[in-house]
C-alpha cells in the first residue's frame, strides 16, 4: 500500500528500511523521503516503523533461549 503520495513510498519499503536499520523517522526521511514534502503521511509511516520494531524485536527474542 502507498504511504506516502508524493514520493510514491509503499509500506514495503518503510519495513525494509527498518530491516535494514532505520529506527527512527529522521533515519527513514533521510533514506527514502518519506514525510519530507506535504507530512500527511508521517503519522502513518511512524505506526509503520513502530510496528516493524515491534516485530524485529519479538523475532530477536525467539532466537534467544536460556541455557540451564
Amino acid at each position: 500500500m502507498y504511504v506516502c503520495l508524493c514520493k510514491g513510498i509503499t509500506d514495503t519499503q518503510i519495513r525494509a528500511a527498518v530491516q535494514d536499520g532505520a529506527s527512527s523517522m529522521r533515519e527513514l526521511r533521510n533514506t527514502l523521503g518519506v514525510a519530507s514534502q506535504c507530512g500527511k503521511c508521517g503519522i502513518l509511516a511512524r505506526d509503520i516503523v513502530r510496528d516493524s520494531m515491534g516485530g524485529l524485536a519479538e523475532a530477536n527474542q525467539q532466537l534467544f533461549y536460556a541455557v540451564s
